[in-house]
């Protein structure tokens, strides 16, 4: 820690110098699991990169697994976050395909998000099943808002509820694909991807039984 950052710690009340110490443990498991991935990441590891002591992890969770089923809703929120920070209040199409792109936007901001997203399901599953809750329920609620606004018809909150797993599903698919370079770096995805989401979204992929034109 640097004197600076240091400093303004000791300025710090009880509750925001534990909120603040929280935040560093919260930022050092995300570095240490996508370095490692979640067998790997030890409370050694993590305090480490936290620049922490050990005892100081177990003031704020009773153990290892406790951070890790934290630790993917808590990236799950500031992605959301990032993403409705990056969106217009134009018309839904237009909004939806904002969401796509900051989408991968906080990729490139969190390159270890696909990592710990990934492993998730396996090593932290209490995790995993909360963070889809999360960003469904949000997603839900902004098509439901589309729909009210009539940019949307024919559609249950059920059907939403598939639809918006579709499209999470599909933009972790095509993050794997597009994302990642050879060396390892993190790049936005090519114009193609986000013109073919576009007219997907716009047009439809295919015309109802009945019509040729």
């Amino acid at each position: 820690m640097t004197q600076t950052a240091s400093a303004k710690v000791t300025k710090l009340n009880r509750v925001e110098r534990n909120a603040w110490t929280k935040q560093k443990i919260f930022e050092a498991a995300t570095k240490v699991v996508g370095r490692v991935g979640y067998a790997e990441a030890s409370v050694a590891r993590i305090t480490e990169q936290a620049g922490v002591a050990q005892g100081t992890f177990y003031n704020h969770f009773v153990n290892r697994q406790e951070l890790l089923d934290q630790l993917l809703p808590k990236i799950g929120i500031d992605m959301v976050r990032f993403i409705r920070d990056r969106t217009s209040t134009g018309h839904a199409a237009r909004q939806e395909i904002e969401r796509f792109a900051a989408f991968f936007d906080f990729i490139r901001e969190v390159p270890e998000f696909l990592r710990i997203l990934n492993e998730a399901e396996f090593f932290a599953p209490n995790g995993y099943q909360k963070h889809l809750e999360n960003v469904a329920t949000a997603y839900v609620r902004i098509l439901q808002r589309a729909r009210d606004a009539g940019a949307i018809v024919d559609y249950s909150d059920d059907e939403f509820e598939a639809i918006v797993h579709l499209l999470m599903g599909g933009r972790g698919y095509l993050s794997l694909r597009y994302s990642y370079a050879k060396d390892g770096g993190v790049v936005d995805v090519p114009e193609h991807v986000k013109t073919a989401y576009e007219k997907l979204i716009t047009r439809g992929l295919l015309k109802p039984e009945g019509k040729r034109k």
